[in-house]
């Protein structure tokens, strides 16, 4: 299962860039709570606090549990999207998704290579990753920290795809099995040497036509001596 975080939390009054500007000012990002049966809450966090959490933990996939002042219990929640600012490189806004026991929930749960391929250690190969994250569906309390996948049997060429992943029952992925997560692959300055290699060959096809030519010609000088 995947671990869990405490943020503390505030109700705030109002809504809009004016409002927006004051909390950021005061050191402060606005968020949003939203969920079944819940009335959206509007909040906001300590940016500081907030920032050094969601540089600790796989936000996607870790439940947050919101401590929001005034209410008597807290709310266990995903992180469903942190809004950046463009160029200063700051929070500006957080929506926050309360989850229930028992409710599934979509998510994404990241992929850990571990390991050293057999292609890369001894054959010289380049271990490549197309997939970082599987979106995944279950109940909170089955949620993964991440998929760990063994790389240490893969040769040159191989693969590892989706269908490799081992899950718990109750687990749902929602993606297509038959999709590369990784795979070992040639490295290219080899490739390019094998290309240059065979551009370099002489062409057996155009030796053979010249020495046609040059019977060609035999032939002709021999008719013209006949004459």
């Amino acid at each position: 299962m995947s671990d869990k975080a405490v943020l503390k939390a505030e109700k705030r009054e109002g809504t809009g860039k004016g409002v927006a500007r004051k909390l950021r000012q005061a050191g402060r990002v606005p968020a949003v709570l939203y969920g079944r049966e819940l009335e959206s809450m509007h909040l906001s966090v300590d940016a500081h606090d907030a920032e050094l959490l969601f540089r600790s933990i796989s936000v996607d996939n870790t439940i947050v549990t919101l401590e929001v002042d005034g209410e008597k219990e807290a709310f266990d929640t995903l992180v469903r999207e942190i809004q950046m600012h463009p160029w200063r490189g700051l929070m500006v806004h957080v929506d926050f998704l309360r989850i229930q026991a028992g409710v599934a929930v979509d998510l994404d749960v990241p992929v850990h290579l571990e390991g050293v391929p057999h292609g890369v250690r001894h054959n010289g190969g380049v271990l490549e990753q197309t997939i970082h994250e599987i979106p995944v569906r279950c109940i909170p309390s089955k949620i993964p920290d991440a998929f760990h996948l063994d790389v240490t049997e893969l040769d040159l060429n191989d693969a590892l795809h989706v269908s490799d992943i081992v899950i718990e029952e109750g687990i749902e992925l929602r993606i297509d099995p038959e999709l590369t997560i990784c795979s070992v692959a040639v490295p290219r300055v080899e490739e390019e040497t094998e290309a240059d290699e065979e551009a370099l060959e002489p062409e057996l096809v155009g030796e053979e036509g010249a020495e046609d030519g040059e019977a060609e010609d035999s032939g002709g000088e021999s008719g013209g001596d006949e004459d």
